[in-house]
């Protein structure tokens, strides 16, 4: 087998005749007029004019090239197209708040920046002028953008052919969700994302591996590394089609979804929260019927989504892939859950907080004290430090918060967890939110598994006092017999502040804000500094 270049990938599978049809929920942004049905000859096509369009701006080997738009697929082409030309991409969520997109810029120094108009109009709007030599504005009107190249100017500009790179030289900068802050800028090079994680998924592997029959549809954050890394693995595994959502509003999503009945399903978190109510729709109308994996990367899914989901299917024994990780490592742990997995309503120790094992002979994880660094026993939280070698190549503009998390060839998550006996991870809170003899995430997961009204919960830990829980309901409002019954044999909380779904600031993957969300209400956007892990992270009352 050809070895895979994701520079080339669609030209590869071109040439082997791959089946596969990419299926989109609406136009590519960056090309309206176009069909929503495209081929691997097409999408080929469409990366070599793409990596034209950058030629034209200015773009060539080795430099950084910014892609900043509102959610679609076409990010992943552009990216792919900067790749084909020696370029380092480095795709951002338009989702990013004006003034921390102006920092990460700042970080970046791209050589070129190509972004949408709608973007450009909020950077203008915040007095922010964009560092980068060169600019290229995808859509909109030009005066958002002064200097910038429209589109329609780059169209028909002829891509040189693709130079060689060397494993180890960039190859894309991804960053984080940014939920405690600015996002971070991660570089991966071939060897990392490529090698490590791409071509581990492109293997077939038994159940979650795509099969020549499947509708494989993705509904993320198509900036993210982890857009990247299932387009190429996905399409490697030449499946018989691809469905793309690009908007993931239940309204919007759901005649597509029909139109397209998904056999494997991977969606953002917060997208399966939304989702919800599709799924309890009757079998015979239900268009998760046909599937049988859904997977989850980003975080780990409150109880009754996922119980809820693997109800929808039709199939006899529908699998759930939840998985752990991070933009700078890659996929850490992994778990399978099933039906009767999920079966116990509003227990204590929620199902899914257990996150699985570590990925067998890629990772390996170690709980310490977070003050001594000294291992931790079996069972007691700690800071969870992971050693693999799909680790990236640092943070750009921020070497030294890079080399303060590299302890000793281990790499500090900044997750407080803990190891079972069974060698399985429970991950109970990012350090910074870490509430003392308590897991802040555990309660969430018990809150939205006891209370069916309940879209989400949010804990925060404030400087004095009880923490506080943010609740989202579909009308924003909660019955207080309700919550007091839910929450009787929990750890002490405030009374909860009731919310609607976007009263809550979000990043692009739909993770709340926790650090902006703290300011909002308790009026602090500072780190609060995290007490001793006791005992047990999620002692009883």
């Amino acid at each position: 087998m050809k070895r895979l270049d994701v520079a080339t990938l669609f030209d590869t599978l071109a040439d082997r005749n791959s089946p596969t049809t990419a299926y989109l929920s609406r136009p590519l942004d960056v090309d309206p007029s176009a069909a929503v049905e495209l081929g691997v000859a097409d999408l080929a096509a469409l990366v070599e004019d793409a990596a034209g369009w950058l030629a034209a701006a200015g773009a060539g080997p080795g430099d950084r090239v910014a892609l900043v738009k509102r959610n679609h697929w076409d990010i992943v082409l552009l990216a792919m197209a900067a790749i084909r030309l020696g370029a380092v991409p480095a795709p951002i969520s338009a989702h990013v708040t004006p003034p921390a997109l102006g920092t990460m810029l700042a970080r970046l120094r791209p050589e070129v920046l190509a972004l949408d108009g709608a973007t450009a109009e909020r950077l203008r709007a915040a007095g922010i002028d964009p560092p980068a030599r060169r600019r290229l504005l995808l859509d909109g009107d030009p005066e958002a953008l002064p200097g910038a190249v429209p589109l329609a100017d780059a169209r028909g500009h002829r891509a040189p052919a693709p130079p060689r790179r060397r494993d180890d030289a960039p190859l894309i900068i991804v960053h984080t969700s940014g939920t405690t802050g600015t996002p971070k800028l991660v570089v991966h090079s071939t060897r990392t994302i490529v090698r490590r994680l791409i071509g581990f998924e492109a293997h077939r592997w038994p159940v979650l591996s795509s099969r020549p029959d499947d509708t494989v549809a993705s509904a993320t954050s198509f900036v993210h590394g982890r857009a990247f890394a299932w387009t190429a693995s996905v399409f490697w595994l030449r499946p018989r089609a691809v469905a793309l959502v690009a908007d993931h509003a239940p309204e919007s999503a759901e005649p597509f979804l029909r139109e397209h009945p998904p056999t494997t399903l991977e969606a953002l978190p917060a997208t399966y929260v939304r989702w919800q109510p599709l799924a309890r729709a009757k079998s015979a109308d239900n268009v998760f019927r046909r599937v049988r994996l859904y997977i989850s990367t980003f975080d780990a899914v409150h109880p009754p989504a996922v119980r809820g989901f693997l109800a929808a299917s039709a199939h006899r024994r529908p699998v759930w892939l939840q998985g752990w990780g991070q933009s700078e490592t890659g996929p850490l742990t992994f778990r399978f859950l099933t039906r009767s997995a999920l079966a116990g309503v509003g227990d204590r120790r929620p199902t899914t907080r257990d996150l699985g094992r570590p990925v067998p002979g890629r990772t390996r994880l170690r709980v310490v004290d977070p003050a001594t660094l000294r291992p931790q026993p079996r069972g007691r939280p700690g800071l969870v430090l992971a050693r693999t070698k799909a680790l990236g190549h640092g943070y750009v503009g921020e070497p030294e918060r890079w080399a303060a998390k590299e302890l000793g060839g281990w790499w500090n998550t900044e997750d407080i967890g803990e190891v079972a006996r069974s060698g399985s991870v429970r991950v109970l809170d990012r350090e910074v939110d870490a509430v003392d003899r308590m897991s802040c995430m555990e309660i969430e997961d018990i809150v939205d598994d006891r209370i069916p009204e309940v879209l989400e919960c949010v804990v925060l830990r404030p400087r004095q006092g009880p923490p506080l829980p943010v609740v989202v309901t579909e009308s924003g409002r909660l019955h207080p017999d309700a919550w007091r019954r839910a929450t009787s044999d929990l750890p002490r909380l405030a009374d909860p502040l009731m919310a609607v779904w976007d009263d809550l600031p979000r990043t692009g993957t739909g993770k709340v804000r926790r650090l902006e969300l703290r300011a909002r209400l308790l009026g602090t956007s500072r780190r609060i500094p995290r007490p001793r892990v006791a005992d047990s992270a999620s002692a009883e009352q």
